[in-house]
């Protein structure tokens, strides 16, 4: 007989990113035991133990996971990846850009190999990668080609508050076109079955938003969701998707109308997120969803200014972790 949701304990896979920036630090502050979860930290086991040195944090103890099968308590558990060269807090190094992609590598392989159940990923620095000479527009785009997905969905969450993206990391004149009525119909499909299985909600309601000012206002100031939005909302109802809208942007997050809804979807990426990081900057989580591993991150970039400062908080990374865990439970509750 299976365990049940609150006695299963999954393992998570922790990247804490960028060497320079704040993710170690973060890392360094967590109490493994405050988490129903096991947890490893994908990273070099020398950086953690000279940031920790600067932080005057006392050195943390490290079991290499690759050594044994079983996980420690009370421990920093390390699948070792070793660092290209010494890391400067604050100081960006394009050498060390292979080595953040190859943290991810081994997360997700660990994922794949099923050690792990989760993944959650520290912030990194996607134009000093891009430098080093690789085509790097973030993690979800890395996640959904290295895991041969179709299409994910960038969602974040803010307490009760969830919004995700019909479109990511695009520039504002690419918007447009790049909404088709394909792939928001599969945005919608992907929403819909990942907040059933991971989030326990048997009908999500979801608001959708329109792309232009009033929705279009019927065509006047745009036809987008006309020819595209509007159809595919039908279409989704059709097929037993609860959806509302298109609904005006600038009226789609009031406290009325987000009463009654699961999740907000967005056109793009400034649509939707300078709300819901108002709301809860800090402590918000990013989702992937749609991929066949559990993913979350922290809601904020590398703070090159406050690595080894001492000064960084935590709790974005805190919640990140305690969403993935309540993911995996939900999902192995629902296998």
């Amino acid at each position: 007989m299976p365990l049940s949701k609150s006695a299963f304990r999954p393992t998570l896979a922790i990247t804490p990113g960028e060497p320079a920036g704040v993710g170690p630090d973060l890392a360094l502050t967590l109490n493994p035991d405050d988490f129903d979860a096991n947890l490893i930290f994908v990273t070099d086991p020398q950086l953690m133990t000279e940031r920790a040195a600067v932080l005057r944090k006392s050195s943390p103890e490290i079991i290499d996971v690759s050594k044994c099968t079983t996980l420690a308590n009370g421990v920093f558990n390390i699948a070792p990846v070793p660092i290209c060269v010494t890391s400067r807090p604050g100081i960006l190094d394009v050498r060390n850009a292979s080595y953040v992609l190859e943290t991810l590598e081994t997360a997700i392989s660990l994922c794949e190999s099923g050690r792990c159940q989760g993944l959650v990923t520290g912030p990194v620095n996607k134009t000093v990668i891009n430098d080093a000479g690789i085509g790097f527009t973030g993690h979800t785009e890395w996640l959904q080609q290295r895991t041969r997905t179709d299409q994910v969905v960038m969602m974040l969450v803010a307490d009760e508050l969830r919004v995700a993206l019909a479109t990511t990391h695009l520039a504002l004149r690419e918007v447009a076109d790049a909404i088709q009525s394909a792939s928001l119909l599969r945005t919608l499909e992907i929403i819909n079955h990942d907040l059933q299985t991971r989030f326990a909600i048997d009908k999500p309601r979801i608001l959708v938003c329109g792309l232009n000012p009033h929705a279009g206002e019927n065509g006047h100031l745009g036809h987008e969701e006309i020819d595209t939005i509007i159809p595919v909302l039908n279409q989704a109802e059709a097929s037993g998707i609860d959806v509302i809208g298109p609904v005006p942007a600038d009226t789609a997050f009031t406290k009325r109308a987000l009463a009654s809804v699961d999740v907000v979807l967005a056109m793009f990426h400034d649509q939707g997120l300078p709300v819901l990081k108002h709301s809860g900057f800090g402590t918000s989580v990013n989702v992937t969803l749609g991929l066949p591993v559990i993913r979350t991150s922290v809601d904020h970039g590398t703070a090159l200014e406050l690595a080894a400062s001492g000064e960084a908080e935590s709790g974005s990374l805190e919640a990140a972790i305690h969403t993935a865990v309540s993911m995996a439970q939900q999902q192995y509750q629902a296998s």
